[in-house]
């Protein structure tokens, strides 16, 4: 059994694979001010549900890395993997400096390669991403604050205006304070990922491609879209799996 660990700002994911598919997954808070031993005791229930061999990192907060590769050397004696430099992952890098692309990034291409050859990639997280991958070759993204981070900065910025829950609002024009923010920032991103993906295939002058959304977010705004999204809850992990299989020792 596998470990993968998919560590973004907001949360940390964690799954066991056979090496088939995967099998659990959890969701845990990022904490950058957490220490390895902390670590263990937060997630050591967790652990104790499957027995794994070997343990395999995405992330995209280093002290958080650091910190995990440490908690599998001390408490189980494996020396984690770590997608970055070294990493076999069979996605060449079509940008200006390939070492500012996220081990994110890397993983939600190696994800969609198992699914297409050619994909817009809508990740949205954090950060919203929108990611271009063909024939396993990354062509770069566009990045936009993600729905969460929208909806704080609204909140923060304006007074009057209460904290809300992710709710779809009945109708966009809405009539009381909570259902306009609602509509906003929900309808808004939608209107947001259509347009993105609209004009990615008009400066990659291809209408067909098929286009996957991953991202804690993705089952409340994909459903209103008007383009055809297929949700891919564990695209990044499929990636990190896809990878993991690469640098295997034969």
């Amino acid at each position: 059994m596998i470990l993968l660990i998919d560590i973004g700002n907001s949360n940390i994911v964690f799954a066991f694979s056979n090496m088939e598919k995967i099998n659990k997954s959890f969701r845990f808070k990022t904490l950058s001010d957490k220490t390895s031993d902390e670590y263990y005791i937060m997630i050591k229930s967790m652990l104790d549900l499957y027995k794994f061999d070997d343990v395999i990192i995405s992330s995209v907060v280093p002290v958080v890395t650091s910190c995990l590769k440490k908690l599998f050397k001390s408490y189980y004696n494996i020396d984690s993997k770590i997608v970055g430099p070294g990493v076999k992952t069979g996605i060449q890098l079509k940008v200006d400096d390939p070492k500012t692309v996220g081990a994110d990034i890397i993983c939600d291409c190696s994800g969609a390669m198992i699914y297409s050859k050619e994909a817009i990639i809508v990740d949205l997280g954090t950060a919203t991403k929108y990611i271009y991958v063909k024939n396993s070759t990354f062509y770069g993204v566009s990045i936009a604050p993600g729905v969460s981070i929208s909806m704080k900065a609204l909140i923060n910025n304006a007074a009057l205006l209460p904290n809300i829950e992710f709710s779809q609002p009945k109708k966009v024009i809405a009539t009381n304070t909570i259902s306009c923010m609602q509509s906003g920032v929900i309808y808004g991103s939608a209107s947001q990922v259509d347009g993105m993906i609209d004009r990615i295939k008009e400066e990659i002058n291809n209408k067909d491609i098929p286009v996957y959304a991953t991202g804690g977010l993705s089952g409340v705004i994909v459903p209103l879209c008007k383009n055809q999204i297929a949700i891919k809850e564990n695209l990044t992990l499929e990636g990190l799996l896809d990878i993991y299989k690469k640098n295997l020792v034969a």
